[in-house]
């Protein structure tokens, strides 16, 4: 599956990488209000440490499948990005756009995700057309912070496979580990240190073109198709995460949370 999928670079030569500042293109005004916040903050509270950066595509529609272990992922996830030379588009809970974070953040282009309700499709539509502009789209499939008293990924969401399998955008897999180290959710403590080692692993873009074909020639995105392509993904994030930790990967994956994310088909779900 190739990972470049842009059809040009924005006016660099032949041959050679693009900028990390052109492939970051386009910037809005709130975007760069967003940069002076997070990437001076990202800096002092994590000391991120990066596994096959080379692995996140320069140009293209990509979609970042993470695992979720503390409410400050997306501080240091969004600097793996940004030092990748690309602009993260989180997918994330609509009570954090409220008032005037909320407006700087949409028009930075963060997709609020109305879990539960019927705009819970707008957002999955919002995802599918922020990638076809050829943007980073970050998910945390698990939909909230692990509840595994381990750290191990919970069974996700399916919402994340139904974008995966609609559209054309390279699927990587990102193992994080060490946020929860400044915040642990599960004893709601925050343990403010300096310079905290955050790791990341990018994983191999994952090849999802055989399924995508079944599902253009007419295949339906039934429960069971969503299911193995979901745990496909968080199985590749479940196995990095396991290099990155040292630690063998159990089986399978903690119980996940009880509200619904887009796409997912959960009794209640939007989709």
């Amino acid at each position: 599956m190739s990972q470049d999928r842009s059809p040009a670079t924005g006016g660099a030569r032949p041959g050679r990488t693009p900028s990390r500042w052109r492939t970051r293109r386009p910037f809005p005004p709130a975007l760069w209000l967003c940069f002076v916040v997070v990437y001076p903050v990202a800096s002092l509270v994590f000391r991120l440490r990066y596994r096959h950066p080379e692995r996140f595509p320069r140009t293209g529609p990509v979609i970042v499948v993470a695992n979720h272990v503390s409410v400050l992922d997306p501080l240091a996830c969004a600097r793996l990005v940004w030092d990748c030379g690309r602009v993260p588009h989180f997918l994330a809970k609509a009570a954090v756009f409220r008032g005037l974070a909320g407006r700087i953040l949409r028009a930075a282009g963060q997709i609020p995700v109305a879990r539960g309700s019927a705009e819970a499709r707008r957002s999955l539509a919002a995802a599918q057309a922020d990638l076809a502009a050829g943007n980073v789209v970050v998910i945390y499939p698990e939909g909230s912070v692990t509840r595994d008293p381990d750290w191990w990924p919970m069974q996700a969401r399916t919402g994340v496979a139904r974008l995966a399998l609609t559209t054309e955008a390279v699927v990587l897999p990102v193992a994080q580990w060490g946020p929860q180290r400044v915040h642990d959710y599960h004893a709601k403590k925050l343990h403010l240190r300096l310079r905290t080692p955050a790791d990341y692993l990018v994983g191999e873009p994952l090849d999802l073109e055989d399924l995508r074909a079944q599902v253009r020639a007419g295949r339906a995105l039934s429960g069971d198709l969503l299911r193995e392509v979901t745990d496909r993904m968080m199985g590749a994030v479940r196995d990095q995460l396991a290099e990155l930790r040292g630690e063998p990967a159990p089986g399978g994956f903690a119980p996940g949370p009880a509200h619904p994310l887009p796409g997912d088909d959960r009794p209640g779900s939007a989709a």
